[in-house]
């Protein structure tokens, strides 16, 4: 049995579904395009990276990185045994990159206090680039000094 008034409605609504959805996926596929189009990405960045390995020794870096623990951290305050060091050339991501290594003891969302854990930020051209969550050998051999400004961050 062979309806053709069926068949030809059934095409035609496949045909008007496909027209509709083309805008839609010509959007999808070039901002995928966007997001994942270069070989050499590494995650995610804020600042341009020249990928030059003469990088400037970051001045600011102890500001910077309590503006953004500021945002970074649920509870700022009363941080406990904040410890710092200093930047150091380090290898990133296959590049040079200063790098400052961070501990800390901050508060859980519930207000109990976590474990201390060690960070890593990493700059690029003297400026905040990104915080590592599991730095491990990056860190190795770093020397801590305390971070009192840490400990004293409020709301």
């Amino acid at each position: 049995m062979d309806f053709p008034d069926l068949r030809c409605k059934w095409e035609t609504a496949a045909r008007r579904a496909v027209r509709r959805a083309m805008p839609l996926l010509t959007i999808v596929l070039m901002l995928g395009g966007c997001a994942f189009g270069s070989a050499d990405y590494d995650g995610v960045t804020y600042t341009a990276d020249r990928g030059v390995s003469d990088q400037p020794f970051p001045k600011n870096y102890r500001p910077q990185l309590l503006a953004f623990l500021h945002t970074y951290l649920n509870d700022p305050t009363d941080v406990r045994s904040a410890a710092i060091a200093e930047p150091m050339q380090r290898e990133v991501g296959g590049r040079q990159r200063y790098v400052t290594c961070l501990r800390y003891s901050a508060k859980n969302l519930e207000g109990s206090y976590t474990p201390v854990k060690e960070r890593a930020v990493v700059y690029i051209d003297g400026r905040l680039d990104r915080l590592i969550e599991k730095p491990g050998e990056i860190c190795a051999g770093a020397n801590y000094a305390p971070f009192p400004e840490l400990e004293k961050l409020t709301r």
